[in-house]
């Protein structure tokens, strides 16, 4: 099992309510149904930078799935209540995304979840351009992305709002239709992965729609969603991509690398070397040639491009190899 630190939040920080790790896992008898669709994140025949495969004789316990399909609806409750409780002044606030304010942001919410269901539960591709590298993807995904912005920033928050509550409701219907345990269409590209279980692709959206929502809050000082229940999952889901960042990293067999995200939503991972691959496992063996420490109030900005790189290395504390542990700082856990 996964260790977990436990700290006090700072005061003034947001507090993370203790929920158990298991919080996240589907109640018995709730397994999804199946589903042939998934989400365009990627594009058929699109080759990818990969992680290769440990050896059967080297691959040690993996981590377990992250099932967050029926976390949806209370997440999207939460944005319905934040969106209407802001004032017309809070709309054109500036988030830590340097392009969007916050009615951007909650129109590429409502894009995404319009363009999940089309494209996932309908079948309904509008364009497929010519893909040959996850560049070639990053530039696909941030036109779309661009351009719903633009479209929905036009509507009055009244609009939007209404539009966003329809759309979600939808986005989490599909999510819950799909077996967690079948092959998704689409790898999650950011972990380096050219397939990918329906559970991980999940959780990459539900990554999506926490970090998003988490964005408005911080930039209208509204608290509410780094609790345990839907932040560790977002975390887990995020540090995934560990192997894949760490791909190019040279290491001896046998080298261990502890990840700590301090704070009661946070956690402990392991990088381990090996053969001539990183993975992620449950438990150590050995000791670490480095252990990297950060605030989990920083951890989801570092790994969706939501701080620079100084601010980021003034609060992440690292002991042993420091250019071993400070890699992660580089790690996005995002189509960008």
């Amino acid at each position: 099992m996964l260790k977990f630190l436990l700290h006090l939040t700072p005061l003034g920080a947001e507090s993370c309510r203790a929920v158990s790790a298991e919080s996240y896992a589907v109640p018995p008898g709730q397994r999804a149904q199946s589903s042939s669709r998934g989400l365009l994140f990627g594009e058929p025949g699109v080759r990818i930078p990969s992680v290769p495969e440990p050896s059967l004789k080297t691959k040690l316990n993996p981590l377990p799935p992250i099932l967050t399909a029926h976390l949806f609806p209370k997440l999207d409750g939460m944005l319905m209540e934040l969106l209407r409780s802001l004032a017309p002044e809070d709309w054109e606030r500036q988030t830590v995304s340097p392009k969007w304010k916050v009615k951007d942001v909650a129109a590429h919410l409502l894009d995404t979840a319009l363009r999940g269901v089309s494209i996932g539960r309908d079948g309904y591709v509008a364009e497929s351009p010519a893909i040959n590298s996850s560049v070639d993807l990053g530039a696909f995904i941030n036109r779309l992305n661009s351009e719903g912005v633009t479209v929905y920033r036009r509507l009055s928050p009244l609009v939007l709002i209404r539009l966003v509550e329809v759309a979600v409701k939808s986005l989490a219907e599909y999510h819950a239709s799909r077996d967690a345990y079948a092959t998704a269409p689409y790898g999650v590209s950011w972990a380096g992965e050219e397939k990918s279980p329906n559970w991980f692709d999940t959780a990459r959206e539900f990554t999506e729609r926490w970090h998003h929502q988490q964005q408005i809050r911080l930039a209208v000082n509204k608290p509410g969603i780094m609790t345990r229940e839907f932040y560790y999952p977002v975390l887990d889901c995020f540090l995934r991509a560990l192997p894949f960042t760490y791909r190019n990293v040279s290491a001896k067999t046998g080298t261990l690398l502890r990840f700590t995200v301090s704070g009661e939503c946070g956690g402990i991972w392991y990088l381990y070397r090996a053969d001539e691959v990183w993975q992620l496992i449950e438990a150590p063996t050995g000791e670490a040639a480095s252990e990297t420490t950060i605030p989990q109030e920083i951890a989801w900005r570092i790994f969706t491009k939501g701080i620079d790189r100084q601010s980021a290395l003034a609060q992440v504390k690292v002991s042993g190899d420091a250019s071993l542990g400070l890699h992660v700082l580089g790690m996005v856990s995002i189509v960008a």
